[in-house]
């Protein structure tokens, strides 16, 4: 581990330990969406191999590995965090959104309209639709929304869990399954529609526009709203709205299943 002149000898313990690195990576991604580049955990565990060496002490001698076990996956699961391209702000406001959808839900036994959610969330229509085009991306499901009672994320409980279950096997629990189906069965008629040609079809959000008539940014709007729609049926408890500063026909049961699919494979994310 060190040079003739008693140093550290971070170039051959970089290749020494490289290895480990790609393990645990690998045994990261057992548990992660396909989406997660397996590319992306090794480089960020480099980081956090580097980081190790460079924190490194000597008295530790024969404890560096463990030390770097715990830098190369913290390093792994800040990357994993970070990475998710939705700023949090923005997650928040949609956060507001879902919760407007269940209480106006509760209050009016259907779906709330536009005009509806921008009222109750203090802001004009056309602040809202914005809102919902800075939005796209918003996903069913993010890591965070499976933390525990007692608020651990599930990077951090199942980071060296071998037997923990990914999340899209928690995602795709027959009962959580079944609530998104009911979900999407709820959805407005145009809303669901773009869902099944999305998800099922395959469709670009052009080609949805030119099926039903409207431009590529409002299915952009549509596909936020949609989410929304679903993330406040099975995804957390109503939370409290805090008003904002100013500033083809797809057919029921087949189509509504295989868009459930579609959708829960599609939109499980890696957020912090």
């Amino acid at each position: 581990m060190y040079t003739a002149q008693g140093t550290l000898d971070k170039e051959h313990l970089v290749t020494r330990y490289a290895p480990l690195v790609k393990r645990i990576a690998f045994h990261l991604m057992a548990k992660l969406p396909a989406s997660v580049d397996i590319d992306d955990l090794v480089q960020n565990g480099m980081i956090g191999l580097l980081d190790a060496l460079g924190r490194f002490e000597e008295g530790m001698g024969a404890q560096f590995e463990t030390y770097a076990v715990q830098r190369v996956r913290g390093s792994m699961l800040d990357g994993l965090r970070d990475n998710d391209w939705l700023p949090r702000g923005l997650r928040r406001e949609m956060r507001r959104v879902e919760a407007a959808i269940r209480q106006l839900e509760h209050e009016h036994g259907r779906p709330p309209s536009e005009g509806e959610l921008a009222t109750a969330l203090g802001m004009p229509l056309a602040d809202y639709q914005k809102l919902l085009m800075d939005a796209r991306g918003h996903q069913l499901v993010y890591l965070e929304d499976l933390v525990d009672s007692d608020g651990d994320d599930y990077l951090d409980r199942h980071a060296s869990d071998a037997l923990a279950p990914d999340p899209l096997e928690v995602i795709e629990q027959t009962s959580v399954r079944n609530a998104l189906i009911a979900a999407i069965e709820m959805l407005p008629e145009r809303e669901k529609m773009m869902m099944a040609l999305y998800y099922e079809q395959d469709l670009n959000l052009r080609e949805i526009g030119e099926v039903l008539g409207v431009t590529e940014s409002r299915i952009c709007q549509l596909h936020s709203q949609a989410v929304a729609r679903l993330r406040a049926a099975v995804v957390g408890e109503a939370k409290p709205i805090a008003k904002a500063k100013r500033g083809r026909k797809p057919k029921a049961a087949a189509t509504t299943t295989a868009a459930a699919t579609a959708t829960t494979k599609a939109s499980i994310g890696t957020g912090g």
